[in-house]
């Protein structure tokens, strides 16, 4: 049986009360990270994994044990699911007690055992005895998180979802609390699976992202997998991917296997770049294609008539600490606009007005097809003879 069998695995196809479809899998100590805008179905999810919501067609699955098969008629109450909750606002009893809360998830067991047991968990997630024996309201945002992660522990759950659980403490707290979330994932042997609207925290945190749009499983692999190659153009709008542009696959030209050519706007502003082929795409298409930021480099304004170099001016400078947030308008197409987040030696010097040149590593531009795809431009022939990267 494979890893993800052992941990985690969904599958959904529904369209009432709201549509759901897709596939996801989590391996025991992975934490998954779904993201994607409001309405996009990521707490639906999750409430199809804790048994809160029956799919109209589905299957859950946890540690090899079948806990929702539609197809077989198998439903399994969220009781009997061993599922480790955290909410967004903590959903704790505000006349109990931190130690009472924890202990509400060991009803089981005899009063003194439960007691010990509750204040294992809350010294385990970092919280004082003192502490242990105050209500909510005398404790911090970021305190009564860790509560209320304590709480879901406590239950020795075999699957841990987490449903946007830091957006309501302070970012000091939240720090705290993702080194918490990183020592327990060397600790769980679970699958947990994280709800968020924060990019950052998602690939900070997460072994791999869910991409989800209208319901709808759009991508789900490694962060930086995903950065790189996001499968479609919204899939890279959703990730925060800012530098993606329309340009024109004319296909390869027979001079070098894996390689093609990308014509990038039309008239006098077009330039063509010599891009990889990976053979999924058909010529004479439409496409949207994205760089990562690492693959792009400042040079000097003179170099913009080498191969795979484009002229440009810098529009805005803002200096943030460490990093410097850059933004630029390329010679090309029209002008096209250019964000770069730079530290170290790149940013010396960076001012405002300033012409210079963007060097492209080729090699690590991504394309994509476009839906609805215009016609080709105006002088782009289906095929061009080989020539030098431009």
């Amino acid at each position: 049986m494979n890893a993800a069998a052992q941990g985690l695995v969904i599958e959904l196809q529904q369209q009432h009360p709201m549509p759901l479809h897709g596939r996801i899998e989590a391996a025991p100590g992975e934490l998954l990270a779904l993201v994607g805008p409001s309405g996009a179905g990521k707490t639906s999810l999750l409430r199809v994994a804790a048994g809160l919501m029956k799919p109209q067609q589905g299957r859950v699955q946890v540690a090899g044990e079948t806990w929702c098969d539609t197809a077989q008629g198998l439903w399994r109450p969220p009781q009997q699911r061993h599922v480790g909750l955290v909410f967004q606002h903590y959903a704790l009893m505000p006349h109990l007690s931190a130690v009472d809360n924890v202990a509400l998830s060991l009803l089981q067991r005899p009063r003194a055992e439960r007691e010990r047991e509750a204040a294992r968990w809350l010294a385990h997630v970092g919280l004082t005895t003192e502490l242990m024996n105050r209500r909510p309201a005398q404790l911090s945002g970021g305190q009564q998180q860790r509560v209320a992660v304590a709480r879901a522990l406590a239950r020795e759950p075999r699957l841990l979802l987490l449903d946007e659980p830091f957006s309501a403490v302070d970012m000091m707290n939240r720090q705290g609390l993702y080194r918490l979330i990183a020592d327990l994932r060397r600790e769980l042997a679970v699958p947990m699976v994280l709800v968020t609207h924060d990019l950052h925290e998602a690939r900070l945190l997460a072994d791999r992202l869910v991409v989800m749009d209208a319901g709808r499983v759009l991508q789900s692999g490694r962060p930086e997998f995903i950065h790189r190659a996001p499968r479609t153009a919204r899939v890279a709008e959703l990730v925060g991917i800012a530098n993606r542009w329309q340009g024109w696959w004319e296909g390869g030209d027979g001079s070098e296997t894996g390689w093609g050519w990308l014509r990038w706007g039309d008239g006098a502003a077009a330039r063509r770049l010599r891009v990889r082929d990976k053979g999924r795409m058909s010529p004479n298409r439409a496409v949207t294609f994205v760089i990562p930021g690492d693959a792009l480099t400042l040079a000097d304004a003179y170099t913009a008539h080498e191969p795979g170099h484009i002229a440009a001016h810098v529009d805005s400078v803002r200096h943030q600490g460490e990093i410097t947030l850059a933004t630029l308008t390329l010679a090309v197409a029209g002008g096209q606009p250019l964000t770069l987040t730079l530290s170290g030696r790149e940013r010396r010097g960076l001012e405002a007005g300033q012409a210079l040149a963007v060097a492209f590593d080729l090699a690590q531009v991504h394309l994509m097809p476009l839906r609805d795809a215009p016609e080709p431009p105006e002088g782009a022939p289906a095929s061009r003879p080989a020539q030098a990267a431009t």
